[in-house]
């Protein structure tokens, strides 16, 4: 049997790591977190994408919503001071300005505070289980971080909430200080009612299950609400919107129109004031401000 050199082998060897780091993806490189106020964190590649137009509106335009507005832009001021915060579910109602109203408190507070450092990442529903890695990046960062993901819900044979349960609250290391999470969902609970249901019915202790997806919803010291808005409301909304863009119209008419745009789609909400605010803007020929 032929003997080979050492000198031999190690060639070999070298030929085989090179091989294996052509075929080994690179390391994400690191965020530069000077580079925005807002990121979306970007699961498959490991990195946080800075976002440098970021699409929110004015807090003063995000009407019928004056009480959780105030409590959410509180909570906020006092994690960007370095002060104790809860994290925050804001659930309720499709189109009253959910996730709207969290990056308009975050820019708000970033405007108070003259630029306070105060960074906003997004996390999208379907990467909730690759919170670990996103928070091992962002607890070493010298920066304060809302956490945020909007329209989060799990389905019956999604375990991804366990992950989310542990970075919230129940790991071993717990939040990181700077670290706080904002979710916004149409559920209170997060899980389907026939999701808990169905583990109370298969369950050796149905209480203990059943506890384990409602305790999801615990981990969020703030619950705040969002109701369907009434006319005066949607009006308000409308008028708001009108005033910020300079758009000039009969005001008869345009309570007439509003109103028949939301009969129309059957409901009256932010959205919906939004989105005939863009209607009216086009028929009279103006743009809209950014």
């Amino acid at each position: 049997m032929p003997t080979v050199s050492l000198q031999a082998l190690l060639d070999r060897i070298d030929l085989l790591t090179a091989a294996v780091d052509r075929i080994a993806p690179p390391a994400p490189p690191e965020a530069d977190l000077d580079a925005a106020d807002c990121f979306v964190w970007s699961a498959e590649q490991g990195v946080l994408e800075p976002v440098h137009r970021v699409n929110r509106v004015e807090i003063g335009l995000i009407r019928g919503v004056d009480r959780v507005r105030d409590i959410l832009v509180d909570n906020t001021q006092r994690f960007a001071a370095g002060l104790p915060a809860n994290n925050v579910l804001l659930w309720g109602a499709r189109g009253m300005g959910k996730s709207s109203l969290v990056k308009a408190a975050h820019a708000t507070v970033n405007r108070e505070n003259d630029g306070a450092g105060l960074k906003l990442v997004e996390i999208h529903r379907e990467d909730i289980d690759t919170l670990p890695r996103l928070m091992a990046i962002l607890k070493k960062a010298p920066h304060r971080f809302i956490l945020f993901c909007d329209d989060l819900s799990f389905d019956h044979d999604d375990t991804s909430y366990k992950s989310l349960k542990a970075a919230l609250e129940g790991g071993v290391e717990g939040r990181p200080a700077n670290v706080i999470f904002y979710a916004t969902s149409n559920r209170r609970h997060l899980l389907p009612r026939d999701m808990i249901d169905n583990e109370r019915s298969t369950a050796i202790n149905p209480s203990e299950a059943v506890e384990e997806k409602v305790s999801l919803s615990d981990r969020f010291g703030l619950w705040l609400g969002f109701h369907k808005c009434s006319q005066d409301e949607y009006l308000e909304m409308i008028d708001g919107y009108v005033r910020y863009h300079d758009l000039e119209t009969d005001a008869d008419t345009l309570r007439a129109e509003a109103l028949e745009w939301a009969t129309t789609r059957g409901s009256r909400s932010g959205r919906v004031a939004w989105q005939f605010i863009q209607d009216l803007a086009g028929r009279l020929g103006k743009p809209l401000k950014d």
